[in-house]
């Protein structure tokens, strides 16, 4: 039987109206028009899921709030392209490094975000309990989930030459997969210890999905 949540839809239709707004207005007079395609990708791929998704399978409150956060820090990203947004470079100004770190907190919610929406799968339709087993295997998630997009980087900048400097948003770093990837650990990680009493509030009060204790 279909898991359906008695909750009213108005805050995930806010939130959908927010961020398609957020989406229109990054695409009016992007720095770079093929980069605001990449970067906003994830958006356009997201938001029909969620739409095709909420009556079968919604979301705990969190989980979206979280999702819109991560859309607008994806959106303002494609618009400026992560290198030369105005609050990274704000942020490099403010800590006196040598780079517009814009990137670095995309990433970090790259983390953030698949680990709540994983651990809650997890939690609704798997075996799985709260646990330290749970735990590691969130972290792996959200770590294929990032090795994944460093792929579609990989073949993007194959695919595009020069043009995919943009996207890539290296700005001469060697290490900036791994740096891209360690960030992500780090947002799954925070995710988890920070957010999981509020999260599981939140899932306890979902109808037809008690939350199981660990063994």
């Amino acid at each position: 039987m279909p898991e359906r949540d008695s909750a009213s839809p108005r805050e995930p239709l806010a939130l959908l109206v927010l961020a398609a707004a957020a989406l229109a207005a990054s695409a009016v007079g992007p720095t770079d028009r093929t980069t605001w395609w990449l970067e906003a990708a994830p958006v356009l791929i997201a938001a029909p899921l969620l739409i095709g998704t909420w009556r079968r399978f919604p979301l705990t409150p969190l989980a979206y709030r979280l999702i819109f956060l991560h859309a607008l820090v994806l959106v303002y990203g494609a618009h400026y392209t992560y290198a030369q947004t105005p609050f990274g470079f704000w942020l490099q100004e403010l800590l006196g490094i040598a780079r517009n770190p814009y990137d670095r907190l995309g990433h970090l919610m790259q983390g953030i975000v698949p680990a709540l929406i994983a651990r809650e799968i997890l939690l609704r339709r798997s075996p799985l309990v709260r646990g330290k087993w749970l735990f590691f295997l969130v972290c792996c998630v959200v770590l294929a989930v990032s090795a994944a997009y460093e792929f579609l980087e990989w073949w993007g900048a194959l695919a595009l030459g020069q043009q995919a400097e943009a996207f890539l948003a290296m700005q001469g770093d060697p290490w900036d997969t791994q740096w891209d990837m360690f960030l992500a650990l780090i947002g799954a990680v925070l995710a988890q210890a920070l957010l999981v009493r509020r999260h599981d509030r939140e899932l306890a009060a979902l109808p037809l999905s008690p939350l199981r204790q660990p063994v």
